[in-house]
């Protein structure tokens, strides 16, 4: 009779208990043992394992990926250049935590201060940054918030360019998602992240040695980026990045108890990604997309061809079409050979998984009102009109 009564009990217990640990992977069994995880494939932003995506958290040294993205994007609209040179200030000088071993007045380029932000960590490279692009740190953590509410960082609020623990800093694994996918629509960068060891010497007595907090760059099959953090807040995050045979893969594990399990709970998440997707390529380079008339008569026309290579990701397993739309600029009443005429976008239903741009391949013009009245003339003749 006990017995009976015990297994009854233990199957109510069974049945009305929630879980101890909830995750969401497809219908997956993944257990992460970080406080916040996500997992997402860059390309198409698809999220395939979250856990307490939009808990708000600490985010440490992660916030750098921040401070990287607006200056990428300063460097690649032509606001500033790489080779332009940074001046340290005493403020960033005095900066705590990791540091790239800046001095006061010591003078580096854009590319170099991004290097010590990358690969070190570097708080004092992170404030020279900030000084550089916003005038002050204050005016720049400004510009990082703005940032955030453009890219849809609803839980999101920046207090400084560092990380460094602060009351209010908080982030969560999925606004750090959408700011990780964001930077890496500026390649370049991965040229940084992705980098375990480099030196700085010229015009120093004493090199600085950078050596990349992030060991997965160096362990993991495909690593190249993006950030770690710790603070006794925090403790572990990161936000990392890896590509294999097209795939790129982005987690992000926050609040992990060591690094060893953040680099594992991280890992385990992109080797699952990679399981989940494979790349497919649907155009090579000067492949032609289609023909432009320019005229009634079609013998006035260009044939646009594809810039360059396009592979887009796909679920492995699954046979949904792939649509492609060529989007052409008509305004022009010139083309040249070799100038971008437009663009052909590639989707799964109404997800945009692919885009590459497209060229002219002839100098062509349109005709002119007098050709145009001496065609529509020859075609009315020639209907019997």
């Amino acid at each position: 009779m006990k017995i009976k009564r015990l297994l009854i009990t233990l199957v109510l217990l069974i049945v009305f208990l929630p879980p101890l640990i909830y995750t969401k992977a497809e219908g997956e069994n993944i257990n992460v043992e970080a406080k916040s995880a996500i997992l997402m494939e860059a390309g198409s932003g698809k999220i395939l394992f979250e856990e307490n995506p939009h808990e708000k958290f600490a985010p440490a040294s992660v916030t750098k990926i921040m401070t990287m993205l607006l200056a990428m994007e300063a460097v690649d609209s032509g606001k500033i250049k790489l080779s332009d040179k940074i001046t340290a200030s005493e403020n960033a000088k005095k900066m705590g935590g990791s540091t790239m071993l800046l001095d006061t007045g010591e003078v580096r380029t854009v590319e170099e201060i991004l290097k010590g932000i990358a690969i070190a960590s570097g708080n004092d490279a992170a404030v020279a940054m900030a000084e550089y692009l916003g005038g002050t740190e204050e005016a720049f953590v400004k510009m990082m918030n703005d940032k955030a509410a453009e890219l849809g960082m609803k839980n999101t609020s920046f207090k400084n360019c560092t990380g460094l623990s602060s009351n209010g800093h908080a982030t969560t694994a999925y606004d750090i998602a959408l700011m990780s996918r964001e930077l890496l629509k500026h390649p370049q960068v991965l040229k940084y992240t992705g980098t375990y060891m480099e030196t700085i010497s010229e015009g120093r007595k004493s090199p600085i040695g950078l050596v990349n907090h992030n060991k997965l760059v160096r362990f993991f099959k495909g690593c190249d980026g993006l950030k770690t953090g710790f603070t006794e807040e925090a403790k572990y995050c990161i936000s990392a990045t890896a590509v294999r045979d097209g795939v790129r893969v982005l987690s992000v594990i926050m609040g992990a108890p060591t690094f060893k399990i953040r680099n594992r709970d991280a890992s385990m998440l992109m080797n699952y990604g990679f399981s989940k997707f494979e790349s497919r390529k649907v155009l090579s380079k000067d492949q032609e997309v289609e023909k432009v008339d320019l005229n009634k008569q079609g013998d006035r026309f260009f044939i646009a061809k594809a810039l360059n290579d396009l592979s887009v990701t796909v679920e492995r397993g699954e046979n949904k079409a792939v649509t492609s739309k060529v989007t052409i600029n008509k305004d022009k009443k010139e083309y040249k050979a070799g100038e971008i005429v437009g663009t052909c976008d590639y989707y799964i239903n109404d997800t945009k998984i692919g885009s590459v741009e497209l060229y002219s391949d002839r100098d062509v013009k349109k005709s002119g009102i007098l050709n145009n009245m001496k065609s529509n003339l020859k075609g009315l003749f020639k209907n019997g009109v």
